[in-house]
């Protein structure tokens, strides 16, 4: 099977990417490279990479692709703040031009990771059926795309939705703008967790290699039981209210637990149920949060990882490319 990754250099794609590839398929590797090509393996058998934006790239390059899986956008809350515009462009119209191009194209499966974000805010815990709640551009705009491109869906083109929680843990192209990472991260640098106020706010959390599986899992499974579908993407037992979750966390590292507050106070917060992907897909997550903070902090503390690299603050590293003149 050839599947097209798109923002295969990302996070979540350059995990991906080397999942699929270790399984066998062939991958076609597009994005804009932001954040550098070497997040993707080099002289890989099955592995083709390509420099395109997803708003302008030629329609001929789906050709012979059995599946899409539309992971381009301006990723995270804050980002999609700098230039709301341009995040409506990417997160919405851009991944519903993929959406429509791959179903006029034959391409016979879409999957769309979108985000546990569109939540919000929900006093009671919920699933795919509950209201939504998006409180920000990128939130809204990944909302839309999902009704957007949910309606093309048909017979011969399966397209399935992903609601990931928060992501965390080791990857080529590292993040410390993500919860447990940046705390990690704090407690490396200053001995003390960073934590937006006021701490009590809930957010669900999965392992970036677990919704890599979970996306590879939506890919394999029969069209008649993922077509047209939501899938909340996490677990239950890792819905966690962050200053609890930051003291597990110290605890795992072997750390004296202290913090900090940052930023303004977070609205966001939201309790998902994951059973609908277990019952239907099976899918059970393979890490904790304690160990995706461990194997971080073994790299940062044996120097694989720079905890001072611009490119893993998602939206700093943005800001300094508009100030070079580069359009996101």
């Amino acid at each position: 099977m050839r599947v097209l990754i798109t923002g295969a250099g990302g996070y979540i794609g350059s995990v991906l990417t080397r999942q699929l590839l270790a399984k066998g398929y062939k991958v076609l590797a597009l994005d804009r490279f932001f954040f550098g090509k070497d997040k993707l393996p080099s002289d890989t058998e099955g592995l083709e990479i390509l420099q395109e934006d997803i708003r302008s790239f030629d329609p001929a390059l789906l050709k012979d692709i059995d599946a899409v899986i539309d992971l381009a956008a301006l990723s995270n809350d804050p980002s999609g703040e700098i230039e709301p515009i341009r995040t409506w462009a990417i997160n919405h119209l851009g991944r519903f031009r993929v959406a429509s191009l791959a179903k006029a194209t034959g391409v016979r499966r879409y999957i769309l990771p979108s985000s546990c974000s569109v939540y919000g805010f929900q006093d009671a815990v919920v699933d795919e059926t509950s209201d939504t709640n998006p409180l920000t551009t990128y939130a809204k705009a990944n909302l839309k795309a999902e009704e957007d491109i949910l309606a093309l869906k048909d017979d011969r083109f399966t397209v399935v939705i992903l609601r990931q929680a928060t992501v965390y843990g080791l990857s080529p192209r590292m993040r410390f703008d993500l919860a447990i990472n940046g705390m990690v991260r704090g407690f490396f640098l200053k001995g003390k967790i960073p934590i937006l106020r006021d701490g009590s706010q809930w957010r669900p959390f999965v392992h970036v290699r677990d919704t890599a599986k979970a996306i590879s899992m939506s890919l394999e499974a029969p069209a008649e039981k993922v077509s047209g579908q939501i899938f909340n993407v996490g677990s239950d037992e890792q819905n966690c209210q962050i200053m609890e979750l930051a003291k597990r966390i110290a605890q795992a590292i072997g750390i004296e637990f202290k913090y900090e507050w940052y930023g303004l106070p977070d609205h966001r917060s939201y309790r998902v149920s994951f059973q609908k992907i277990k019952r239907v897909l099976g899918f059970t997550p393979d890490y904790t949060p304690e160990e995706g903070a461990v194997e971080i902090w073994k790299a940062l503390k044996e120097g694989r990882l720079d905890p001072e690299d611009p490119t893993t603050i998602t939206v700093e590293w943005y800001k300094r490319l508009l100030e070079k003149g580069i359009q996101i």
